[in-house]
């Protein structure tokens, strides 16, 4: 949920449970004032009569007869209160209504409903008329219940409309407030998709906010961290790829110079033997010729592994032999089934060692898999090698029709990747049109690399 919108609803709802409650209490207010204000006139109008009592019992006389209401509707009192007074001998009660009743209803009927259940308005207030100790009546003032009615629902409408316009003001202020304070939220989110996508070298600004900075220091210092880990597992990465590489260097040789040379010398001793054989025993040409056919095997097995393990036109012509070797020797092995293009761009001789082995590594790694897994008919392998980078691409019209490759358990691409890794690169997968598979290596040429030994 937006944070924007969780903290206004939270607002929105806080503001309406105290807007509830200030109502409830306003509204209890008023139905106080009202009660107390009709207490107040019956004890005042009260106190008028018994004086009006007081002077007919001293003679002084008056001209209008007892109760004289004249008087208090000649004050200017509020409308709509009745006057009632009944005497105490039983005659009749008189009475009298200061102003009139509402013409029409202001107010919505369920507000009417509620505060009638609730405050029970137009209670009348009871004071009994009595001089020298003596009750002469009693004397009864009752409010209007619907001009009660209409002025709590005119103190409601002023306070909602009051509270309304505060409520949206303060929403307003916070929302501008919030969205000044999450501002570098988009600055962070930013900054830790670039280190997420592999630029590590990414920092975060200095917020004006302390709880930024923090945020901000604790993010740059993890990614020093993981940078620094990075880099520590590239040289480590680089190490062990040119220790590997010495290592298939080291064995070539020995192959060439130790069985290589052992199994010529078989050859060459089978052949005296044949010849001593076809002149004194007949009957050993056949061994030698086993022997000869099983050391001639041995010699191309071991000059096929020698090629794998250390291309000897790598070591004498480059990178762009040893890949149209390569390339040559998978179109003769799969004959028709597969048929591999070579494209070669640029001077092979521009790159260092560990680069051109790495791309030859990649291109044998990459031509592996689709012998096994794609069922390609045709493997296009392009190298463009530029002042700035070497981009090496591949692609095949397999089986392949989805990524991602991340989860496969095979170490293949496992592996492409660390090399590329290692050396600064970037390697990007994506499915051909319409299926197959699309391998990029890109590597920076500008990157100080060198070959450890």
């Amino acid at each position: 949920m937006n944070i924007h919108r969780h903290l206004l609803t939270r607002i929105a709802l806080v503001a309406l449970v105290c807007l509830l409650a200030i109502a409830a209490f306003v509204l209890y207010q008023s139905h106080c004032v009202v009660k107390q204000s009709t207490a107040q006139m019956a004890e005042s109008l009260g106190k008028q009569l018994e004086l009006q009592l007081l002077l007919i019992n001293a003679g002084l006389g008056r001209t209008n007869p007892f109760p004289d209401f004249e008087p208090w509707k000649q004050s200017g009192n509020q409308p709509g209160i009745c006057l009632s007074y009944t005497p105490a001998d039983g005659s009749l009660p008189r009475s009298l209504c200061n102003g009139s009743k509402l013409s029409q209803a202001t107010w919505p009927t369920f507000f009417e409903t509620g505060y009638q259940q609730i405050f029970n308005p137009g209670l009348p207030a009871i004071r009994p008329i009595a001089l020298n100790g003596s009750v002469y009546g009693s004397l009864t003032i009752t409010p209007s219940a619907e001009l009660e009615i209409a002025e709590a629902w005119h103190t409601m409408l002023n306070l909602m409309t009051l509270s309304s316009v505060t409520v949206f003001a303060v929403c307003l202020l916070v929302y501008w407030s919030i969205s000044r304070v999450l501002k570098p939220v988009k600055t962070i989110v930013a900054g830790i998709k670039e280190m997420e996508s592999g630029h590590l070298d990414c920092r975060l600004p200095a917020f004006e906010l302390k709880e930024w900075q923090h945020i901000a220091v604790a993010i740059n210092q993890l990614a020093n961290s993981q940078q620094q880990l990075l880099n520590e597992r590239q040289k480590l990465v680089l190490k062990l790829i040119n220790i590997q590489e010495d290592e298939r260097r080291y064995l070539a040789r020995e192959l060439h110079d130790e069985f290589g040379q052992c199994l010529a010398a078989i050859n060459a001793v089978v052949a005296s033997i044949k010849q001593t054989a076809l002149q004194q025993c007949p009957a050993l040409v056949a061994e030698t010729d086993h022997i000869n056919r099983i050391t001639t095997h041995m010699l191309e097995n071991v000059h096929d592994l020698q090629g794998h393990l250390r291309p000897a036109e790598f070591e004498e012509l480059g990178l762009a032999a040893s890949l149209n070797s390569l390339v040559a020797g998978w179109n003769a092995r799969s004959g028709d089934k597969t048929r591999l293009q070579l494209d070669i761009s640029g001077d092979c001789s521009s790159l260092a060692e560990v680069q051109a082995m790495t791309l030859f590594r990649i291109t044998q790694e990459c031509l592996t898999n689709i012998a096994k897994h794609a069922t390609a008919s045709n493997v296009s392998i392009s190298l463009i090698i530029s002042v700035e980078s070497a981009i090496l691409t591949v692609t095949d019209n397999g089986v392949a029709k989805t990524l991602p490759f991340a989860d496969s358990t095979g170490i293949g691409l496992l592996g492409i990747r660390e090399r590329v890794t290692a050396l600064q690169g970037r390697l990007q997968l994506a499915i051909a049109n319409p299926h197959g598979l699309i391998v990029e290596v890109r590597l920076p040429l500008a990157a100080n690399i060198e070959h450890t030994a």
